[in-house]
Order: C-alpha cells, then structure tokens, then sequence
C-alpha cells in the first residue's frame, strides 16, 4: 500500500475560515505546514513547519522541490502524513502541482476557501463573467504581455515588486488601483491609489494584492501588433516581399545586422544619433517578423512562438533572477558565466 499525503488549507487568514477537515487531519495524522507565516498558523501549533528551507535554500523552486522531498520521507516513515498550506491547497501551490508528479505516494487534496474568494466578494466580482486573469506581482512584466482587461495582482508583498509593477506599463492614462490587503482579518484594508503611487502609498505584506479593472495595452505589443499586420498584408499584396523564403533572406539579414553593429559603433563615438540605431534595429525587427510570417504561413512557427522561445530560454537561463529567495546572494559574474555554461549544456544534452 502507498503512503499518502493528505492535503489541507488553513484558509485566506482568519481563525473561523479555518475548515473543520483540516483541524480533524491534524489530530488524526502526523501535520506539517508549508509555513508558519500565516495569521492561522498558531492553531496548529504541534506542527511542524519547513520555514527553515527558505533560508537555507538559493531559490524558491529548490525551497519547493526540499519540502517535497522531506513530505514524501515522512509519508514513506509514517504512512499518511497531513499537510496544510495558506489559503487553499488549490491555489497558486507549487508544492501541490510537484507532488501529484509523483508516483510513489498517494495525494489526496481537500479544497477551501482562498483569499480570491474574499477578493471577489469585496470587488462585488464575477471572475467568469468578467473574464479576469490573474498574475503573479513578482512576474509582472512578463505575465501581462499580451492582456487586456481585468486582472488580480497577487504576492505583492514587497515595495521593489510594486515599483516593477509600476514602471511595467508606459501609459498616457495610468488606471486606478484597488488595494486589498489581509481580507477576512480584523486588519483588513481595502482602498484605492493611483498608479503613480503604487511604491508610495502602499505598505505592503504577504497578505497584498491588487485589482487593475482594465489593464492598458502596452505601447510595444500595439507597436508589434502593427507590424504583424504590416508584414502580413505586405506578404499578401507586394510582389517582392511574397516571392521571399527563408533562404532568400538571409544575404539582407546578414546586412542588416552588421548595419546594426556599425549605428551602435557611431553612437558610442559620439558620431552617430540614436534615431540612426532605432532605425537599423527596425530593419532588423522586419526581418525577424517577415522570416516568422513565413513560418506562420506554413503552419510551423509564428512571431509569438519567436518571442515566447526567447522569453522562456532568458527565465530559465537567469534562475537567480526569477527563481532566487530574496535573501540568497546575488551570485558573482563569475559563479553566473559557469551557470550559463551549465544551464545551456544541460539544454542541449536534453534536446
């Protein structure tokens, strides 16, 4: 028989939206908590906690992947273990998705109340019918490329989270946020603040989310979404530009790009503009979308499956920038150029 694991919450925060099924799981079993900070934690305080892993730890996806190691050691030497997690085990939990990974243990997940639900109550928010996503603050930049409409800022939990969040986005009209901080606590906190003063007038914690009812559409993906219309009907109607292959491109790329080197060239002397360099960048950015609405034409690859390649190869090249704990040390230029080196070989041993 398998051991297993039983999976609980302790709820968006305050003691009587802790479920019953999760106090039984702690008398019943053996119970550990992901961590202690979390304004329920004091009911269960015979449980064990894997805070510890989070100082120890370089980034916080090795945090999860040690906490996971050490449940499965424990279910293997006790059986059924219980294991309870802020909020709902159902919600933004990168150790519940590693776990159910695994095939040498039995998962079982109780759901409960997150503190989205609250967050829907207190925007008075159909999430379905108005269609919001939800991001990660700490991802900002990333997560909203492409998006338009509502969306729910989670783990704002820092002041430097909030000033990328705020720099993110070059608007001629910045929108209105609504702040909503320890929902169902006694200090809970919900007001508005304007854009400008998102790294000001808010005093974030763990408990800090936003609501942005309309995101902007960035300048740059207006700017790109153009160009992919520009190209595609420059594919349909010019005679030039439709005869053009992959191949057939390749002697005007090759210029394009030395172009680019020699504009850089000036601007560092003092003898060129940089009007001069955004323009060889252009040229060389209508290059990249005409090879890719070619590949789009085949039915093989499109300008986004270009821009998420690079996205997602710079995310899991830079895991000291996206997967570090706050309090890690910045590693030396040294230490990130065998990184690289490793990272990259351990890419093309896997391909």
């Amino acid at each position: 028989m398998l051991p297993e694991i039983i999976i609980g919450g302790l709820g968006p925060g305050s003691d009587n939206m802790v479920p019953e099924t999760s106090f039984k799981l702690a008398r019943d079993y053996p119970t550990f908590l992901r961590t202690q900070r979390h304004p329920c934690a004091h009911l269960f305080s015979d449980a064990k906690s894997f805070d510890d892993l989070y100082e120890s730890q370089t980034s916080v996806e090795k945090v999860y992947t040690s906490i996971v190691e050490r449940l499965l050691s424990e279910a293997e030497r006790q059986g059924t273990i219980a294991y309870l997690l802020p909020g709902s085990p159902l919600v933004a939990e990168r150790t519940v998705d590693l776990l159910r990974e695994q095939e040498d243990v039995a998962i079982q997940v109780i759901p409960s109340i997150s503190f989205l639900d609250l967050a829907w109550e207190r925007l008075r928010v159909d999430p379905v019918a108005g269609r919001v996503t939800i991001i990660n603050g700490q991802n900002f930049e990333n997560e909203i490329i492409g998006l338009t409409g509502p969306v729910l800022v989670a783990q704002c939990d820092d002041r430097l989270v909030l000033s990328d969040i705020k720099v993110s986005i070059d608007m001629d009209k910045p929108p209105v946020v609504t702040v909503l901080q320890r929902l169902g606590l006694e200090s809970e906190n919900v007001f508005q603040v304007d854009w400008e003063q998102l790294d000001r007038d808010i005093d974030p914690d763990h408990l800090t989310c936003l609501w942005v009812s309309e995101l902007p559409t960035t300048t740059a993906i207006d700017a790109m979404t153009h160009l992919h219309a520009v190209v595609g009907r420059l594919r349909a109607e010019c005679p030039w530009d439709r005869e053009q292959t992959h191949a057939s491109l390749v002697s005007g790329l090759l210029e394009e790009a030395n172009e680019v080197v020699e504009a850089i060239e000036l601007v560092e002397s003092d003898n060129g503009s940089f009007d001069g360099l955004i323009e060889e960048l252009g040229d060389l950015l209508f290059h990249i979308a005409l090879q890719s609405a070619i590949g789009e034409e085949k039915g093989i690859f499109d300008l986004g499956d270009v821009a998420r390649g690079i996205h997602d190869k710079m995310v899991r090249r830079h895991p000291h920038i996206f997967d570090r704990h706050p309090e890690t040390p910045m590693p030396s230029p040294e230490q990130l150029a065998e990184q690289w080196k490793a990272i990259k070989a351990a890419e093309e041993h896997k391909a």
